[in-house]
């Protein structure tokens, strides 16, 4: 999920939000101060119940960038690297580099955000079960209320065992722990999340038959995103048996850095398929130049420039070694050199992959 905008650093961790955030947002405050509160709360100004619509709104937000937020701090305390987090139309999503060490550290990072959660609806609650001694029921009581309400239902949903909900994580960690197979587990809690989604559908379609309703097609597109999404964590689970040895490209095409570019588009282009290409030296990676890169140097400029000017410097690369899960590249094969990674074994250059290549080992797992 790509973020929009951003929001900026929270402790330590890049904070995204997705436009779609903006149609959910919407949903709630007009559901709420247009239909929930008025109903309840008859006789109140307009205005009270658009104040009382929006603060239950942003307020829901931050409880769910907590929930996000528990889920990135725990991971990097248990030896993760968080790439950041995102909140879109479906919640959140706190995008985490690599996988769990172990099943407890699986369990400690998926647990913590329900509890965050459970936590907030009981707070919630609590300071709703004080206004109502103190104070007369009113708008006041009932956004507490619905807070509460939802802090604690997103808390049980997440929960559910199926991937990719934080009950899919636990129940990974559960099997995992049990037969000592992460690959296997992933795979379990994937299916059993592919199942609870299609439930979902189908749960919609039959109260939709018998109430008529529109307002279940909310439920019938969670099932669909949870199909969907379950599937791409399995064949992402199965391709984690596979290392990088398996899928790479070996010796592949590389040209020295004081190439110049017309040199390299007059002699190489013509001749290979490679798009990404890496520069070395003495066999060391020093960079990786893609043709669209090249193409971007006007033509009267071409025999002056050479390749390590506009090339993606040795930092910005995406590095690995042949022995590394491939489930751990993936997340970093983006940026600078068009999606591919160079391999390296003793600092010299063995291999590389590409996006063709993943995608041929990923139409495999399919």
């Amino acid at each position: 999920m790509v973020a929009s905008f951003r929001l900026g650093r929270i402790a330590g961790v890049s904070v995204g939000v997705n436009w779609s955030v903006l149609f959910i947002f919407a949903l709630v405050a007009w559901s709420l101060a247009g239909g929930r509160f008025p109903a309840t709360y008859p006789g109140r100004p307009g205005w009270a119940y658009l104040l009382a619509g929006v603060s239950a709104a942003v307020v829901f937000f931050i409880g769910l960038l907590a929930h996000e937020l528990s889920h990135a701090i725990v991971a990097r305390r248990n030896g993760q690297v968080v790439e950041d987090i995102t909140l879109w139309l479906f919640g959140g999503v706190a995008r985490l580099r690599g996988e769990a060490p172990s099943p407890g550290a699986e369990l400690r990072i998926a647990g913590v955000g329900p509890l965050v959660s459970l936590v907030l609806g009981v707070v919630f609650g609590a300071i709703a079960a004080l206004v109502r001694v103190v104070y007369h029921p009113g708008l006041l009581l009932g956004t507490l209320m619905w807070l509460a309400a939802i802090n604690i239902a997103l808390a049980v949903f997440n929960v559910l065992p199926a991937a990719p909900l934080d009950g899919g994580r636990l129940l990974r960690a559960a099997l995992w722990k049990w037969r000592g197979n992460r690959v296997w587990a992933a795979v379990m809690s994937a299916r059993a999340g592919r199942v609870f989604g299609v439930a979902l559908i189908v749960l919609a379609v039959v109260l939709f038959i018998r109430e008529r309703s529109i307002g279940q097609l909310w439920l019938a597109l969670i099932g669909w995103f949870l199909f969907g999404a379950a599937g791409a964590e399995e064949r992402q689970a199965r391709l984690g048996a596979v290392r990088v040895a398996d899928v790479m490209s070996r010796e592949p095409d590389n040209v020295a850095p004081d190439l110049t570019v017309a040199d390299f588009m007059d002699r190489y282009v013509p001749e290979h398929r490679q798009s990404a290409v890496p520069l070395t030296e003495d066999g060391r990676p020093v960079g990786m130049v893609t043709v669209e890169r090249a193409r971007q140097v006007p033509l009267e400029r071409r025999a002056d420039t050479r390749l390590r000017e506009v090339a993606c410097p040795p930092d910005e690369l995406a590095l690995a070694s042949p022995d590394e899960p491939l489930s751990q590249l993936l997340p970093r094969l983006t940026g600078c050199a068009g999606s591919s990674a160079l391999v390296v074994e003793d600092h010299r250059l063995v291999g590389i992959v590409t996006p063709a290549d993943v995608e041929r080992l990923s139409a495999t797992a399919r």
